[in-house]
C-alpha cells in the first residue's frame, strides 16, 4: 500500500519549539515503546495458547487462565498501538479517492476525516474511562474460575483510545496549521 500520494503531518516541518513538535515528539516516544511492548504482548499471546492447547489436549490438563490472559493481552496491543499506527498513517485505506482528487482537496479530505475519526475516538475513550471506573469501583471481574479484574482491558481500551484521541488531536491542528502554511 502506498501512501505518497496522502499528505501527512510531515509535509511541513514544525518550529521545534512549538507545543505541536513537543506533542508529536512526546507521542512518536510513547507510541515506540508501546510498540515494543506490544511485540512482546503479541509474542505473549501466542505464547499462552500454544501452552492453552498443549495442555488441554496433550496433557490433559485443565486450562482455566489462558484464553483470557491471552485476551487481556489482544485487547491490551490493539487499543495500545492504535495511535502508533495512526502516527504512520499505516491503516487500512481507501486510496482511489487520493487518484481523482487533487493535493489540495485531499489535505481537506484528509482533515474531515481525522476530525470526524477525533470525535468518535474521544467519545470512545471517555465512555470506556467511564468503563474503567464503574469496574474499578465496583470491584467486576469477569465470570470465569480465574476471575481476573475487568478494570484490566477498560484501562487498557481507555488509554490507547486516549492516546489515539491524541494523535488525532495533533494530526488535525498539525493539518490546520500546514493549511495555512500552504497558502
Amino acid at each position: 500500500m502506498s501512501r505518497a500520494a496522502e499528505p501527512v503531518s510531515g509535509d511541513f516541518a514544525l518550529p521545534a519549539a512549538s507545543p505541536l513538535a513537543a506533542l508529536s515528539r512526546g507521542l512518536a516516544a510513547v507510541n515506540r515503546v508501546i510498540m515494543a511492548i506490544s511485540m512482546v504482548a503479541i509474542v505473549a499471546a501466542a505464547g499462552v495458547l500454544t501452552l492453552s492447547v498443549v495442555l488441554r489436549y496433550f496433557l490433559k490438563l485443565p486450562t482455566d487462565w489462558q484464553d483470557e490472559a491471552a485476551v487481556f493481552l489482544l485487547v491490551g496491543v490493539t487499543f495500545l498501538s492504535a495511535a502508533g499506527v495512526q502516527a504512520e498513517r499505516a491503516h487500512v485505506g481507501i486510496e482511489a479517492m487520493n487518484g481523482l482528487l487533487s493535493v489540495r482537496v485531499n489535505r481537506l479530505r484528509q482533515i474531515a476525516c481525522d476530525v470526524a475519526s477525533l470525535a468518535f475516538c474521544t467519545f470512545f475513550a471517555w465512555k470506556s474511562w467511564a468503563l474503567w471506573d464503574e469496574a474499578w469501583v465496583d470491584g467486576q471481574t469477569t465470570s470465569s474460575s480465574w476471575a481476573p479484574p475487568l478494570a484490566i482491558p477498560y484501562g487498557l481500551m481507555a488509554f490507547g483510545m486516549t492516546l489515539l484521541s491524541l494523535q488525532l488531536l495533533l494530526q488535525v491542528a498539525t493539518g490546520c496549521r500546514n493549511r495555512k502554511a500552504a497558502r
